[in-house]
């Protein structure tokens, strides 16, 4: 399901969407359709677009990739009960079948969500390009974490820090799209993304007054147009 909302700023506006759908931040897609800053004459706003549609693959793919946390408890990597060692071994079997050697530890632990590290001397083939063998790997253990009755837990899988690096890469990424798109005075459509992904460049160049973005395509992996808008 679509649904748009509109406020003062992007966080109110998520915020109003998590209130009348009932779900957390993290459990839907934000597309960014129109900022208005304020002006002499107009108050500023913010109108974005929520999907629904897909909740498993979106939460278990995209936004929960979202791993920085006040609330993040680094703790003890071996399992702490029946369902975390449940969890582990479909993993490691997982993997295995793949054939590939993994040691799989619990990285960190917090409200409704666990992440999970993959040690592998095989650590760039289970990565993948662009994280999308991750991905889907990550969409596994939670389909797994269903099963066993966890709707409740998101599970986040990591190896060689790559959300974290892949994360510093993106924000890199959407500032040098935004000084070419400037100095060409059109629009650049970047590769295909997650949820999570998409929401972090539209978020890091929300505040740029003279670029704008949208998300195009469908499907999870949509892509993020750059556009030069000028400034008003």
């Amino acid at each position: 399901m679509t649904y748009e909302f509109e406020a003062k700023t992007e966080k109110e506006a998520i915020e109003l969407a998590a209130a009348e759908l009932g779900l957390e931040s993290d459990q839907f897609d934000v597309e960014i359709l129109e900022t208005q800053k304020n002006s002499l004459f107009k108050k500023g706003y913010v109108r974005i677009r929520v999907q629904t549609e897909d909740e498993v693959e979106e939460k278990s793919v995209g936004s929960d990739n979202n791993y920085v946390s006040a609330k993040r408890i680094f703790a003890n990597p071996l399992p702490q009960d029946e369902f975390e060692k449940k969890l582990i071994e479909f993993i490691s079997e997982m993997i295995g079948k793949m054939g590939y050697e993994v040691k799989v530890e619990v990285m960190f632990r917090e409200d409704h969500k666990i992440g999970i590290k993959l040690n592998s001397s095989s650590s760039s083939i289970l990565i993948g390009r662009k994280g999308k063998n991750l991905d889907a790997l990550q969409l596994l253990a939670n389909v797994y974490a269903g099963r066993l009755g966890r709707e409740d837990v998101r599970i986040i899988l990591d190896s060689e820090n790559y959300r974290i690096r892949r994360e510093e890469s993106l924000v890199r990424l959407a500032y040098t799209t935004a000084d070419k798109v400037r100095a060409s005075r059109n629009s650049i459509l970047l590769e295909p993304m997650n949820p999570f992904e998409r929401r972090l460049i539209h978020t890091t160049l929300n505040d740029i007054g003279d670029v704008e973005t949208k998300s195009e395509g469908e499907g999870l992996y949509k892509q993020v147009r750059v556009i030069y808008k000028g400034l008003r």
